[in-house]
């Protein structure tokens, strides 16, 4: 809703130094001049004056070169090289250099037709250029006035304006927040009403447990005579649509799942820009799943129940629920489906939570694609990091199954089995690191066809070779291919019962559900 404060300001920053710099070289550009000498008569066809014209828009000078003995002038003419700007010719060396050749040269027209020589009492460091010797880089005292006048005319009127451009944005923000303001007061809230004996009014905030891309998330309690917590999803002001795009995923008819995350109410706190937006739910102690990997590994039946709950709330989610009488429930696309919003309950199932991003493909309507967020970088699917998405339903939820085989990878490469279990790693990590760019995940992803790579003792355990399978065709490169929620949720069902948890290389043969290549 707001603009960031920081990009406008260095845009007027760089606006202004350009225009400095671009008037300064075009004031301080000399014009083509031009400026009548008296020349030596026979000399280079000179008929006794001569008119100097520069093509390289320096200041022109006349001169004279005469024999200090005798007065006879040796030459006479136009001058390009530096001079000291006089309106009159005199020489200033106290001794000559070349002999008995004195030189002086002018900048005014027919200046150089009388010539004098007045030494300095000083060693003067002007000489004539043109007869092997130098003279220092000085700048004239016109030149230097003319330089300042230039550059105060130039910053001047640049200051000016970009004070301007300041108050003007200055206004602009502040009347977009004040509308913004007002707009929360003006539009309805969808605010639902917490269940009866829920005191959300009084609850008290504890800890932050997680911080996400829309805020942060705060165990909280319900009140001080009770040990009964939630948690509170807390939104800035400016995330307001986040907040009322997730309460009304929430609020779709027939969302209660044990698979899904039970929202609870959700409230309005504080005042003006201070204001805050909460969302309150169920809290789990054992947070995300990538919480909980980082610190605990699993067991097989604890990996497989978990992986089945995964997979049975996203069927759910994905699916379209027509109920006789009633309001139906639309299929609806996670779009951001990761570790870090999967939390694990203290049952060992999983619930699917963070719907700030999540789409909903009601029969009939097209979907209305309000945010331009396409998840997170790491858990991208192919057609994602190429730009190839076909807008959907299906395209939608085949990106949420590439997700969901990464996030099974997770599990897996934490599931105690004959061999060592590694240190929690996120999918990728291993290949480009903790912070891939975008660019560094179309090369891994899209370009080489790379995926998180399956150890070799886990393919020696058959239970696990087949979970790695299901996992394989969840992040098919071919988005068409991939297995629907629906079928991921029976193949991992039907491993959890077949295999004998008590002895890892002891199975119960029996097919597992066959490939599903359409959701």
């Amino acid at each position: 809703m707001t603009m960031s404060s920081s990009k406008p300001i260095k845009l007027i920053i760089v606006i202004f130094f350009l225009g400095t710099l671009l008037l300064i070289n075009a004031n301080t550009v000399k014009p083509k001049r031009t400026l009548s000498c008296q020349c030596l008569k026979g000399k280079e066809g000179c008929t006794g004056s001569k008119v100097c014209e520069h093509k390289e828009l320096e200041p022109e000078h006349c001169f004279t070169l005469w024999n200090q003995t005798s007065g006879k002038i040796s030459l006479q003419g136009c001058w390009t090289n530096k001079c000291t700007n006089t309106d009159h010719c005199i020489s200033r060396e106290v001794q000559p250099k070349n002999g008995h050749l004195l030189f002086c040269c002018c900048s005014k027209d027919y200046c150089n037709s009388n010539f004098t020589h007045i030494p300095d009492p000083r060693p003067s460091p002007t000489v004539f250029v043109g007869y092997g010797e130098t003279e220092p880089d000085v700048l004239p005292g016109r030149q230097k006035d003319t330089l300042i006048l230039t550059m105060m005319y130039s910053l001047l009127p640049l200051a000016a304006l970009t004070l301007i451009l300041v108050v003007a944005y200055w206004i602009c923000r502040r009347h977009k927040i004040t509308t913004y303001q007002m707009d929360l007061k003006q539009e309805p809230l969808l605010i639902h009403s917490p269940p009866p004996g829920s005191e959300t009014t009084h609850l008290k905030l504890i800890e932050i447990k997680a911080r996400g891309r829309f805020g942060a998330v705060w165990k909280a309690e319900t009140s001080a005579t009770s040990n009964e917590y939630v948690a509170v999803k807390v939104f800035p002001l400016q995330d307001k649509l986040s907040w009322q795009l997730e309460q009304e995923i929430y609020s779709i008819p027939h969302m209660d799942h044990p698979n899904l995350l039970h929202f609870i109410s959700s409230e309005m706190r504080g005042e003006g820009l201070n204001q805050e937006l909460w969302l309150i739910t169920e809290f789990h102690p054992h947070g995300s799943i990538y919480d909980y990997l980082k610190a605990n590994t699993l067991s097989w039946s604890e990996m497989c129940k978990i992986a089945e709950s995964i997979a049975h709330g996203l069927t759910f989610l994905h699916e379209d629920i027509l109920v006789a009488g009633s309001a139906c429930k639309p299929s609806i696309a996670h779009r951001d489906f990761k570790s870090k919003n999967i939390l694990l309950k203290n049952d060992m199932t999983a619930c699917i939570a963070d719907f700030g991003l999540a789409i909903k493909f009601e029969l009939g309507k097209n979907p209305c694609d309000s945010q331009n967020q396409v998840g997170t970088r790491r858990y991208m699917a192919p057609e994602i990091l190429e730009g190839a998405v076909s807008f959907h339903r299906d395209a939608f939820l085949r990106i949420d199954m590439y997700s969901c085989g990464l996030v099974l990878w997770e599990l897996a490469s934490r599931c105690k089995l004959d061999g060592p279990v590694d240190e929690y790693m996120l999918p990728f990590e291993e290949e480009i690191g903790l912070a891939p760019s975008l660019e560094d995940m179309q090369e891994v992803v899209v370009e080489k066809k790379m995926r998180p790579v399956f150890r070799e003792h886990w393919l020696k355990h058959q239970g696990m070779e087949s979970f790695c399978e299901t996992i394989e065709e969840c992040w098919d490169h071919e988005a068409e291919a991939r297995l629907s929620a629906g079928c991921v949720e029976a193949r991992i069902g039907q491993l959890s019962r077949t295999v004998n948890i008590s002895s890892p290389v002891t199975f119960i043969v029996e097919e597992l559900p066959p490939k599903e290549s359409s959701l």
